[in-house]
């Protein structure tokens, strides 16, 4: 149970929302590709790269090609070293514990790897997630992407699916991140929030939230919710 103040008693009071949130940097501290760039040695030029993508220099397809390129040969055996240098943002696990409580659908969408999103995400006890695939041969990552890159198109594709299934119009849908890679969910969603975000996330979102816990992010849910 969640020690915040909800001032939403109960979901027959007021109507679902849907709650999508990137991944890294928003409900996790860090990217977890620079976590598996670090077994690599490319960690540096990998975090170049992403600094870049994140402030919308190069597109992040290119970004995620070029930096998963510098995994391959890594063993498979590294996801599982990275899973357990995953750390929680501050507040994550009380905003998912008050978003469950609400009864909301919440869903991950990420840029980053399903191999490392699906085990966090049924930890937080949520059961969309969308992310891109590792591919592995012999034991060994390739340095190649599974599957179409989750991009930012992607992210708000999913936001529209999961409100679609789960009944709820996307003027009740909420959209947390941080990166270039969120604006557009962050633009489609009712209410785009820019958590701990980059300068040109912050600009383009509905409201900017900076310096404190992810769960803060449910005081401007509460103000700006739509009846």
């Amino acid at each position: 149970m969640s020690d915040y103040p909800s001032r939403v008693p109960t979901t027959q009071d007021r109507p679902r929302h849907v709650v999508v949130l990137d991944v890294d940097s928003t409900v996790i501290t860090g990217e977890v590709i620079e976590m598996l760039a670090a077994h690599a040695g490319s960690r540096a030029e990998v975090a170049a790269i992403t600094e870049r993508a994140m402030q919308g220099e190069i597109e992040f397809a290119e970004s995620l090609h070029a930096r998963v390129a510098t995994l391959a040969g890594l063993p498979a055996e590294v996801l599982a070293a990275v899973r357990t240098e995953m750390e929680l943002t501050p507040g994550a696990r009380r905003l998912m514990a008050e978003l469950h409580r609400r009864g909301w659908p919440v869903g991950l969408v990420s840029g980053g790897f399903r191999e490392l999103v699906e085990p966090l995400a049924e930890e937080l006890g949520i059961g969309f997630v969308r992310a891109n695939g590792l591919e592995v041969h012999d034991g060994h990552l390739t340095g190649r992407v599974r599957g179409p890159v989750v991009d930012r198109e992607a992210k708000a594709a999913a936001l529209r699916e999961l409100a679609a299934a789960e009944g709820v119009p996307l003027a009740r849908t909420i959209a947390i991140g941080d990166g270039a890679n969120d604006l557009a969910m962050l633009a489609l969603a009712g209410l785009g929030i820019a958590f701990n975000a980059k300068p040109v996330v912050c600009a383009q979102a509905d409201v900017a939230i900076l310096d404190q816990p992810l769960d803060a992010v449910l005081e401007e849910i509460d103000r700006r919710l739509i009846p």
